[in-house]
């Protein structure tokens, strides 16, 4: 019981000998635990370095095709989270810093420089202010309380937004990890500091926080509807995680609001470093398939260029998201080049590769933006639009399979510029099937249709 307490809770304190004992055996647990269930899965290495890097691609590399493990990965990954973020909080203030440079542990690598750095300091008393209520003899307001934290709340995302997007030209864990912690912890601090209040009430006010930043940030129209939609189930967890340590934090009336103000000044630095830091992604892979009742022979022609999709868009296409409707081809063999008509421009795909009628090999030489904003505004441009989704190239194989039949696979190499990738990878990935799915289908009523006539 004491070392759950000493884990999950906010309010027992953490020595630096505690910090270290409980970060390095956690890693060393986690990590046993994870090369284990690798191991017995896939038969392959999880290695030391694979686990430390904060690529996704490490553990794509270690799991294979094997998606649903990646996804249990995760899973078992989020209590150890809130330990680190709790621990860290917790040590800083018993080193003498400001609890808010926990946000830091969202961010590689300066997560590992956090947490060595809080292993070696000393502890060192802070000075601490009397709670605002006892000093004043006053009680504060609840609503104005909750605006106030709510509106610095959407202030440092605002602000954050800026500086990581428009200045730096980043998308990544300083704006959708830290920042969301940060917001929540100011909020929460803000509604707490000169009276305790509820968890729930605090939660609500870190939810608020979160929902009117979205609104303002749609409002300015520096993103649409459906891109606060798929940050949302990322934003508020990590929001309600940094209200209960702002909560804690105001509750145990010591850092005085100056101190949180001067603590968030480097997070804007913070998402220009990660910038500076973030190496090249490695291409992705996504592979679509189905099978077709017609030979490849008869498929191969439909696999080049296709008559317009009489299907109507899925209802996810709808909102925006670009989606195909028709492909052209000019010429043929290697050098030919394909045009594939979306929703918001084509796709320009010289051919690199003609094996009729087996496979169809082509790289992108221009593409269009991955998606037309829903916004109240016409023609919304978010930065994330131009360049942070790049298609490399793409394929086509069909395989000879019983009774006449074809396996059509449909394959897309890309890259996202944008982090956390264990998470966005996630929406992209469910895209580009989606879009596999769409062309492939027709392709196949195409051909059987053929076949059957």
């Amino acid at each position: 019981m004491r070392l759950l307490r000493l884990w999950f809770s906010l309010d027992q304190p953490v020595s630096r000998r505690a910090y270290a004992l409980s970060g390095f055996g956690l890693a060393w647990l986690k990590y046993a635990v994870e090369a284990l269930v690798v191991w017995s899965v896939t038969g392959a290495w999880f290695t030391p370095l694979a686990y430390l890097s904060p690529l996704l691609s490490s553990r794509q590399a270690a799991v294979g095709r094997h998606d649903w493990l990646l996804l249990a990965l995760a899973a078992w990954t989020l209590p150890f989270l809130w330990i680190g973020v709790s621990m860290s909080w917790r040590r800083a203030e018993d080193a003498g810093l400001h609890p808010l440079l926990a946000a830091l542990f969202f961010v590689p690598p300066l997560n590992y420089v956090l947490m060595l750095t809080l292993c070696a300091l000393p502890p060192r008393a802070r000075p601490r202010e009397p709670r605002a209520a006892a000093a004043r003899g006053e009680r504060s307001h609840g609503a104005r309380s909750a605006l106030l934290g709510a509106g610095l709340g959407t202030a440092i995302a605002l602000a954050m937004v800026g500086a990581s997007v428009l200045v730096f030209g980043v998308y990544g864990t300083t704006l959708f990890a830290a920042t969301p912690f940060v917001m929540g912890a100011v909020s929460a601090y803000v509604f707490n500091a000169g009276q305790q209040r509820s968890t729930g009430n605090t939660l609500l006010v870190a939810m608020a926080t979160v929902s009117i930043a979205g609104g303002v940030i749609l409002l300015f129209a520096l993103e649409g509807v459906l891109c606060l939609a798929m940050a949302a189930p990322l934003g508020y967890p990590l929001a309600f995680m940094g209200a209960l340590a702002g909560r804690a934090l105001a509750l145990g009336a010591g850092v005085a609001r100056q101190g949180v103000a001067i603590a968030l000044l480097p997070l804007p630095l913070v998402a220009g470093l990660e910038g500076a830091a973030r190496p090249q992604p490695p291409p992705r892979e996504v592979l679509t398939v189905v099978e077709i009742d017609a030979p490849p022979a008869q498929v191969w022609p439909h696999v080049l260029a296709f008559s317009p999709l009489a299907e109507p868009p899925a209802w996810f296409f709808r909102l925006g998201i670009a989606y195909p409707r028709g492909a052209t081809i000019a010429g043929q063999g290697p050098g030919a080049v394909r045009r594939c008509e979306f929703s918001t421009g084509a796709f320009v795909e010289p051919i690199t590769a003609w094996d009729a009628p087996r496979r169809l090999a082509f790289d992108v030489a221009s593409q269009p933006p991955a998606m037309a904003e829903l916004s109240p505004y016409r023609g919304v441009l978010a930065p994330h639009l131009d360049g942070y989704l790049r298609v490399r190239r793409g394929e086509f194989r069909l395989i000879p399979i019983e009774l006449g039949r074809t396996r059509l696979e449909g394959r897309t190499f890309y890259e996202l510029r944008v982090f956390p990738a264990g998470y966005w990878t996630l929406w992209s990935d469910a895209v580009i099937h989606a879009i596999h799915a769409r062309v492939l289908r027709h392709i196949r009523t195409m051909a059987e249709g053929g076949a059957r006539s």
